[in-house]
This record gives C-alpha cells, sequence and structure tokens, in this order.
C-alpha cells in the first residue's frame, strides 16, 4: 500500500486509507544516535537515519532531508549550527544592498551540500523507492529571499514592491534548479516549503509572489512529479491564494484549523497534509496523547485528499514511542481507539507568574515562538525586535519564550494566545502569525513608556 496510497492521495484518487507521512528532518539521527549537524552534513549518517525511520515508523511517505538553509549556504548565507536543530541562518547578503544574487549561483550538482544531498536520495530511491514515497523538500522562494534580504524584506513589500518581485522570481529559478534535481534523483514529491509566507498579507502574496509560485508549481507538474505546498503559523487567510498556485496538495500546522482549512482546499481539488501539534503533544505528550490525538484529527475531517502528518518538523528530541503511537493510530485505528476509549490526557498543573507589567520600570515586549532556531517566521519575527531595539532600549526589555521549553506551553495559555509567533506588549496581545513593520513595532512600544 505505502507509496501507492500516498500517490492516490496526491492525485486525488479515491482511497481507502490514509497515508501516513512523518516529517523526521533532524530526528531521524536521534534514531541512530547522531546529531543534527552530523546528520545533515555526513551522507552515510543521514541514509543510515532514514532507513531506521523507515523500519521503525513504516511510513508511506518521508522526507529526505528537512533543511531550510540548504539553498541559503549556497548563495552566500552563513549559517549557525547546532546539536538539535538544523542550522539557522546567520547572515543575510543583501541585507546592506538591494540588489539582485548573481545569476551563476543559481545551484548545480556540485554546489554546497548537494553532493550528499543527491547521492542520499539516490540511494533510497533504490532501497525504500518502491515501497515509500519520497519526499525532496525545497526552501520556498519568499522564505529564501528573506534569507538573504534579511528582515528589511518586510518593509520592501511596502516601499519597493518590484525589488521583492525581482528577488523571489530569483529565487523561484532556484527552486526551479533544485526541483530539478531532485527529480532527476527519483523523489516521487516536491515540497516547496514557505514558513514566512504565513507573516504576510494575502494581497501581497498575489502582488508580488504568486507568478513565482505558479512557475515553480508548473515546472514540477510538467516534469511528471507531484507537488505539495508547506506553510507553518496561523496561514487561514494565506490558503486560498496558496491554493491558486496550483500546488497538488497544501500542508499546515497545528495552528491552522484543520477542518475550516481543509473546505478551502477542497473546493480547489488539493489535498491537504496535517497536522499533529508538535510541542504539547509529539514532544511533552505520553503515546496515549499521540493516539488519542491522531484518532481526533481523523475523525474531524473526511479522509477524501488527506494525509496525516505533524505539523513540521519533528524536534530532535520528540520521544520514538510518541511517534510510533502515531504510527498505530493512523495505521491500526479502530484497534487503537478502543485501546484509548475513556483516557483523557494528564495536563501538568504547571503554575506560571505573569509579570507585573504595570510596577515595571521598562515595557516589556514578551515573544511567544515555536523556535526561532527552526522556524523561520519565528527568526524573523524575533530578527524586527532585535534589529530595531537600539532605538527603544531606554524604554523597553524583551524576553523570548519558545515553545519546546515545556513551562513555556502554560505561560502560551495563560497569555490566551491561540497561533504562534507572537508579540506582547506589556501583556497585550499586539501582533500574532503577522510581523509589523519596523516603524509600527517602534510606534507601539513606545506608546506603552509613554503611559508608565
Amino acid at each position: 500500500m505505502g507509496k501507492e496510497l500516498l500517490l492516490r492521495t496526491l492525485r486525488h484518487e479515491k482511497v481507502d486509507a490514509v497515508p501516513w507521512v512523518p516529517f523526521t528532518g533532524v530526528h531521524a539521527g536521534k534514531l541512530k544516535g547522531y546529531d543534527a549537524t552530523e546528520v545533515l552534513t555526513d551522507g552515510n549518517k543521514l541514509y543510515e537515519s532514514l532507513l531506521e525511520v523507515n523500519k521503525l515508523y513504516t511510513p508511506d511517505g518521508m522526507p529526505v532531508i528537512f533543511d531550510l538553509q540548504v539553498e541559503a549556504e549556497i548563495l552566500g548565507c552563513d549559517l549557525k549550527w547546532a546539536a538539535d536543530n538544523p542550522p539557522c541562518v546567520s547572515s543575510h547578503p543583501l541585507a546592506n544592498e538591494m540588489k539582485l544574487p548573481c545569476e551563476c549561483l543559481i545551484p548545480t550538482e556540485t554546489s554546497g551540500r548537494l553532493p550528499i544531498i543527491l547521492d542520499v536520495m539516490k540511494r533510497l530511491k533504490n532501497e525504500i523507492g518502491n515501497k515509500t514515497g519520497l519526499y525532496g523538500l525545497i526552501c520556498g522562494p519568499f522564505t529564501l529571499a528573506s534569507h538573504l534580504r534579511g528582515s528589511d524584506i518586510f518593509m520592501d513589500m511596502l516601499d519597493e514592491p518590484n525589488y521583492v518581485r525581482e528577488l523571489v522570481e530569483f529565487c523561484g529559478k532556484v527552486n526551479i534548479a533544485m526541483a530539478e534535481m531532485y527529480i532527476n534523483a527519483g523523489m516521487d514529491v516536491i515540497a516547496v516549503v514557505d514558513p514566512v509566507i504565513s507573516q504576510i498579507s494575502a494581497d501581497h502574496f498575489e502582488e508580488m509572489l504568486s507568478d513565482t509560485f505558479k512557475a515553480v508549481f508548473d515546472y514540477i507538474r510538467a516534469r511528471g512529479c507531484l507537488s505539495s505546498f508547506f506553510v507553518c503559523g496561523n496561514a487561514t487567510r494565506q490558503i486560498d491564494v496558496m491554493c491558486k498556485t496550483g500546488p497538488d496538495s497544501v500542508g499546515i500546522d497545528d495552528n491552522c484549523p484543520l477542518a475550516e482549512t481543509k473546505k478551502i482546499t477542497d473546493s480547489y481539488n488539493i489535498a491537504i497534509g496535517g497536522n499533529i501539534p508538535l510541542a504539547g503533544i509529539m514532544l511533552f505528550g505520553n503515546p496515549q496523547d499521540n493516539m488519542k490525538s491522531v484518532i481526533g484529527i481523523l475523525d474531524s475531517v473526511d479522509h477524501n485528499n488527506f494525509i496525516l502528518s505533524p505539523g513540521c518538523d519533528m524536534p530532535y528530541d520528540i520521544p520514538i514511542e510518541n511517534t510510533i503511537a502515531c504510527t498505530q493510530a493512523v495505521k491500526e485505528t479502530e484497534s487503537i481507539r478502543t485501546l484509548i476509549e475513556g483516557y483523557e490526557k494528564v495536563v501538568d498543573a504547571v503554575e506560571v507568574e505573569l509579570p507585573d507589567y504595570a510596577n515595571r520600570d521598562k515595557v516589556l515586549i514578551e515573544l511567544f515562538m515555536l523556535n526561532s532556531e527552526t522556524c523561520a517566521a519565528c527568526t524573523y519575527m524575533l530578527n524586527l525586535v532585535v534589529d530595531a531595539f537600539d532605538e527603544i532600549k531606554d524604554v523597553a526589555e524583551y524576553i523570548e519564550y519558545k515553545l519546546t521549553v515545556k513551562g513555556n506551553i502554560a505561560r502560551v495559555k495563560k497569555m490566551g494566545l491561540k497561533n504562534l509567533p507572537a508579540i506582547c506588549v506589556n501583556g497585550d496581545i499586539k501582533w500574532v502569525s503577522v510581523i509589523p513593520d519596523r516603524e509600527e513595532f517602534i510606534k507601539t512600544v513606545r506608546s506603552y513608556a509613554k503611559k508608565s
């Protein structure tokens, strides 16, 4: 069943089961005792880890690598490496000059880490490609443009839309080059992963990005390959314009309400993938929590055009038994339903004390993040605050709360936040799943200082 079940779902055919696609990313290395840097730079360790993913989690489809910095590294961005996360971009080549990269930088098979990645793809195709659908993930054109330009790109969208359009078009050419190599290496699905899309308006998407995304998906389809368009955060308002670009499927995280979002994708006859919560369930839950979550998801939508998957790239330290529990719940649904009948999630009584905002000497900016080291939307929201901080440090301080820290889940709930990333100012929720422009941010923070 496996691969054929996945491909039939992506072709919008009627199927009698739900395909399971765990986005194991660097978590694959945990299965063999390799850290994130090892598994992303050593082909043999990556290959060995992916075979273990295939054995333990019996996926119908799986990514070969989940690293949205591969293209950025090739184009001149410096990376900061970590043991339990993919690398993050630490420099932006276009931060101080509004120009386009040289066409000579468009990746080839010898660029950056591509020789390692392409070799692993070909080896996996030969070893498990007959039974498991293989995903080649590429960094989408807007997130890649953000890597190159930095957080200034959000101001550029207001002041220099033609430049943004041209930069995104260049990044679309990079996407097509990557897709060509990955398809040639045997990938069944090309996933364009663009988490930063959730941070902009649908109007800006249509004005500056839509044509490039259409070109990328048209190319993938012309090559006889299937496609997916991944987004992170609460992207509900962008789903309609995303569908208009022509992907075969859309991938969402748990910030997006699945049933509501599926109504939109169904109207375009596009498959949807998602959206097991990563932190609250997969990372910090137990096997029963994961089984219950999966069955709840399966019961919430019809199974036509649906792929079960985690909401995004799985954190390195997700317990192996939790992912196995998800596998069991999707593949043995009725027996697992009986097994957990009556089970209720045990909620840890974590006491969280909020700051005394009214009596602080300085305004407190609180950033609530999935993980700014791995989530590009979080990274650029944090960067906005860091970049603007010199202009407000006389009146303000900031602190980051990552959802990968267990106690911070309780803090998010106590703040009343429904979606991430978000910025609160003196306890007031100001920006959720949207990056404000620099001047708006500074003005808002200073308005709180005047009240104190």
